[in-house]
């Protein structure tokens, strides 16, 4: 209870306009976290997050990167809506989908998530709370990691307040357990970070540019004409498209052609990429990703 009250007096100091609240339908919301790094300011909310508020109740798409965290983004669906959460979604094991769940499960919210979700968030928490308490210092106060209620394999669906949710777990994305949630009568897919927009995705040690790809055309498939990403501002799946998919695509080509010529990882940094240029984050990230696709092409 100590935790609680101390975390409860350090929200109270802070502004919530890292947290911007975005209409993409009727009862259907993004709330857009900033596109730079977690810091105390933003309490781990880089990232996007879904509201989607029926009669009986609200579905948010992840959690929240701190317990402060969790708390802010409940701040933002309150100017939303007073309607309780009822079901909150992990679309996968990055910090800022599922570090929240114990703030939302005392709330008496219902969390869902892949199985593989769950693994890797087990297998990184540890690492992910030491990564935290370095970034967001102090504000990490009352975070205990806690896991999902319901775990599926492949596919699950639920209704609430008669509005349908039907979440697919396609494969390795930016993490093992991606999921993407799709809203059928609103034509709305979340995505978490299956898709990217505005900023250049990671491609990390926990992430498969080849399979995500994959996983990316499967959520296309279902031809949404709202995508609510995992990072940036609401888009349609042309930017969609754009911002992550030819991405990907283009670095693989281009990967492929260098190791094809004998390349070797020092030099993989050098492979072009400059059409991703207007991305955010592009100088930080593009040869850390160049590295991690040659790791993964290098034997394929």
């Amino acid at each position: 209870m100590k935790l609680l009250a101390i975390a409860a007096l350090l929200l109270s100091s802070l502004p919530l306009h890292a947290l911007e609240i975005q209409k993409v339908t009727e009862n259907v919301y993004a709330v857009v976290g900033p596109l730079d790094q977690r810091s105390a300011e933003n309490l781990a909310n880089n990232a996007t997050f879904g509201v989607v508020v029926t009669e009986d109740g609200v579905v948010l798409i992840d959690t929240g990167g701190s317990w402060l965290g969790a708390q802010a983004l409940h701040a933002s669906v309150r100017e939303i809506t007073d309607q309780p959460v009822k079901f909150v979604i992990n679309s996968g094991g990055q910090d800022h989908r599922w570090i929240g769940n114990d703030y939302w499960q005392q709330q008496d919210a219902i969390v869902v998530a892949s199985t593989v979700a769950v693994a890797d968030q087990k297998d990184r928490g540890s690492i992910q709370m030491t990564g935290l308490s370095v970034l967001i210092g102090e504000k990490l106060a009352g975070t205990i990691p806690a896991y999902a209620d319901i775990a599926f394999d492949t596919e699950y669906s639920f209704e609430l307040g008669g509005v349908t949710f039907d979440i697919t777990y396609a494969g390795q994305a930016h993490t093992p357990g991606d999921s993407f949630v799709w809203v059928p009568s609103a034509s709305t897919v979340f995505t978490g970070d299956i898709v990217y927009t505005e900023r250049i995705l990671g491609i990390g040690n926990q992430s498969h540019s080849g399979t995500w790809i994959d996983v990316f055309a499967a959520m296309a498939s279902l031809s949404p004409k709202h995508i609510v990403p995992g990072h940036g501002a609401p888009t349609n799946l042309a930017g969609a498209t754009a911002d992550t998919y030819e991405y990907l695509v283009q670095l693989r080509a281009q990967m492929r052609k260098f190791i094809d010529e004998g390349g070797d990882i020092i030099g993989s940094v050098n492979v072009e990429q400059g059409a991703f240029a207007y991305l955010e984050n592009f100088e930080g990230l593009a040869k850390r990703n160049a590295q991690q696709v040659f790791s993964e092409m290098e034997w394929e």
